[in-house]
């Protein structure tokens, strides 16, 4: 059996291993673009803020999929066509053509950029992979003055690498608050935490860029700011030109259709990944929310059945985390605006609290606002402050099992005073949400 893969990310590679696993005669094939796999997009800002080297963001190097797995991996190797039961691709500057028997589509997202004037002119850049991340360290590093464009996870990731190695870092936001998936309480708490740090500029659009032989400033409806470089981060969109080439269904969130077992519309063409929409567990509705944990667990299950197995992947609530310095932020589910949009009778309740007993040293604040149904449901959890990460899991596992706010109450979660107060957040939440 041959099986062909497109894409070493996150879901390529773990979907190749699983394949091997359970039928290691069977001749597995994956084309990478670039010379990464198994990459972590996500730990570029860090790799900008000299935390990190870009090699690092290998969970595993190619040799190692090579020599301990039995993966015939192909890196600088670029898929160029595609159709019923084989491959054309780009490799050490000659065309080679392969044939399958079943193709796995892992081809991730890239970014999106504005269409505005100057967009084209150097010194604009993007945060899109490993491969490019030492480049990108360095133009950071060159300029003095740099403009970031957009305030999601990402723009806000970046602020804190450019800031923190002391460069001047604007950051522009056609929004009113940073973080678009909080709600306003949450997202005020960011905002302000920001200003300490980064010019963080709010409802403005940007109109153009404009430069010589460079970008020089950027322009928005608002003003105008001078810049040696400009970070654009204005989210991302599915890398869908492959499955159009074999007619599969592209979805309503304009990402690869997939069934549950992550197979596409086409017979023996499966599709995991940043590049594919699946539901949301709250809401049942088709969702294209590209994260790596998702990633790797799409890829699982799509190597599972594609090797004549049976796993179903069942949806996403879109859990989330980040930090800004010292601030963790975090959310899961639906957030205030979107549950009343889906028609749920929304009660919400914002807690401030202590991460440890008053008497011990080291607590920080912590911010928590958590969404229920009129019945109890717990539909989304929002936090920013500190020890964050361990209470919006916890969350996400218990809107998952779909508990009420009284199964919340009483949970049986452990206290210890240098650890947690005793009354964890999570608990005071349910109870002043009451059930």
């Amino acid at each position: 059996m041959k099986v062909l893969i497109v894409g070493g990310g996150a879901a390529g590679m773990t979907a190749a291993s699983r394949v091997k696993a359970m039928k290691p005669e069977w001749d597995v094939k994956v084309f990478e673009e670039t010379n990464f796999v198994s990459h972590a997009p996500c730990g570029i800002p860090y790799v900008v803020e000299g935390i990190s080297k870009a090699n690092n963001l290998m969970y595993y190097p190619p040799e190692f999929f090579r020599r301990e797995r039995g993966i015939d991996l192909h890196i600088n190797a670029k898929v160029i066509d595609a159709g019923e039961g084989y491959l054309r691709v780009i490799e050490n500057g000659k065309e080679n053509k392969y044939e399958w028997d079943k193709l796995l589509i892992a081809t991730g997202a890239s970014p999106r950029l504005p269409k505005v004037k100057g967009i084209e002119l150097d010194g604009i850049v993007t945060v899109r992979h490993p491969a490019n991340a030492e480049k990108l360290k360095e133009k950071v590093n060159e300029a003095n003055r740099i403009v970031i464009v957009g305030a999601g996870y990402l723009g806000v990731e970046m602020a804190e690498a450019v800031s923190a190695i002391g460069k001047k870092a604007i950051v522009l936001e056609f929004l009113d608050q940073p973080l678009p998936n909080l709600d306003k309480e949450i997202a005020e708490i960011v905002k302000a935490e920001m200003e300490k740090k980064v010019e963080l500029r709010l409802n403005e659009g940007v109109k153009a860029f404009e430069g010589k032989n460079k970008v020089e400033r950027v322009i928005t409806d608002k003003g105008s700011y001078e810049c040696d470089l400009a970070i654009v981060a204005t989210g991302v969109r599915a890398n869908i030109e492959i499955a159009k080439m074999l007619g599969c269904r592209i979805g309503e969130t304009g990402a690869i259709w997939v069934d549950d077992k992550m197979q596409t519309n086409i017979e023996n063409v499966f599709s995991a990944g940043d590049c594919v929409e699946t539901k949301h567990l709250i809401t049942g509705k088709k969702v294209w929310i590209p994260l790596a944990p998702t990633a790797n667990k799409m890829g699982y299950v799509a190597g599972v059945n594609i090797a004549d197995g049976y796993l179903e992947f069942p949806g996403v609530l879109g859990t989330q985390l980040t930090k800004f310095f010292d601030l963790e932020i975090g959310s899961t589910g639906l957030n205030e605006k979107s549950a009343k949009s889906e028609g749920f009778k929304v009660k919400a309740t914002v807690i401030k609290a202590r991460t440890r007993v008053h008497y011990y040293p080291g607590g920080k604040e912590l911010t928590l606002k958590v969404v229920a149904d009129s019945d109890g449901r717990v539909l989304g959890a929002q936090a920013v402050g500190g020890e964050v990460a361990m209470r919006i899991n916890i969350f996400a596992a218990m809107i998952q099992a779909g508990f009420k706010t009284k199964d919340i109450f009483f949970s049986d979660l452990a206290y210890a005073p240098p650890l947690t107060p005793i009354w964890d957040p999570i608990i005071v939440s349910a109870r002043t949400l009451k059930f």
